[in-house]
């Protein structure tokens, strides 16, 4: 699989400005027209060289539509830089901690790129915790290929697990919650195809039109679909139609 064009790549910066130009242009009408949440806690992840900074207005969002948002809260996602049981282990605390301050109750997970990988592999390490898991250009299929970040992770990571295959084969398998891969066919750093998962009862891929990977983040259109999907229960999911 090729990495996305160099056009696309190169244009990353550019439209992931407009995009949240766009955002911020409709976020009151969003907030207007957007399903009501619950008040369940979730918790967003950063993508890799990013930290909780780069989350801020889709936790406003969230916020703002009745929801209690929480940052990752362990700084710059530079990957498993002290290694993978340990980034686990915190991770799974940070879960353990916010369903603890809202009296145990089910986590919704919010992953941009490799912070969508961490969002599925916690799923899979305490799954009766995890309400649902919502990623955002996340090459969970790969990450090797496919992508224009992947020299780019092992460099700021020290991480070379990406090339075992027995490891890419783990991350490629679902977590045992419902799960929507948010993807964008223009997405300039990670091939869509990466993001795409088999489909089944608890699992839906949705594309994001014309969508940057640096604005998924911030676009109007993945605001309304995670308003959507964070309305279900673990009970109650089913898969989004377009109204």
């Amino acid at each position: 699989m090729e990495e996305p064009s160099k056009l696309l790549l190169g244009l990353e910066a550019v439209r992931g400005v407009a995009e949240y130009g766009l955002g911020l242009i409709f976020n009151t009408p969003l907030r207007f027209i957007s399903p009501r949440g619950d008040g369940h806690p979730v918790i967003v992840i950063p993508g890799l060289g990013a930290n909780d900074g780069s989350t801020q207005y889709l936790r406003n969002f969230l916020d703002s539509i009745g929801y209690i948002s929480y940052k990752w809260g362990l700084g710059r996602n530079l990957g498993p830089r002290n290694g993978m049981d340990k980034l686990a282990n915190d991770l799974v605390n940070r879960v353990n901690e916010v369903s603890a301050e809202n009296g145990g109750k089910q986590i919704s997970l919010i992953g941009w790129s490799l912070g969508g990988i961490y969002s599925r592999e916690i799923a899979k390490l305490c799954p009766d915790i995890i309400r649902q898991v919502i990623t955002l250009g996340t090459p969970f299929k790969s990450i090797s290929e496919g992508t224009n970040v992947g020299k780019i992770y092992e460099i700021l990571s020290k991480d070379k697990s990406i090339q075992n295959p027995e490891i890419l084969k783990k991350l490629g398998e679902p977590p045992p919650v419902p799960f929507t891969s948010l993807y964008s066919k223009t997405d300039g750093v990670v091939h869509w195809e990466c993001s795409i998962e088999d489909e089944g009862p608890i699992a839906q891929n949705i594309e994001v039109p014309g969508a940057s990977h640096l604005g998924l983040g911030h676009n109007p259109i993945t605001m309304y679909l995670i308003a959507d999907r964070l309305t279900h229960t673990r009970d109650d999911w089913v898969p989004y139609k377009a109204r």
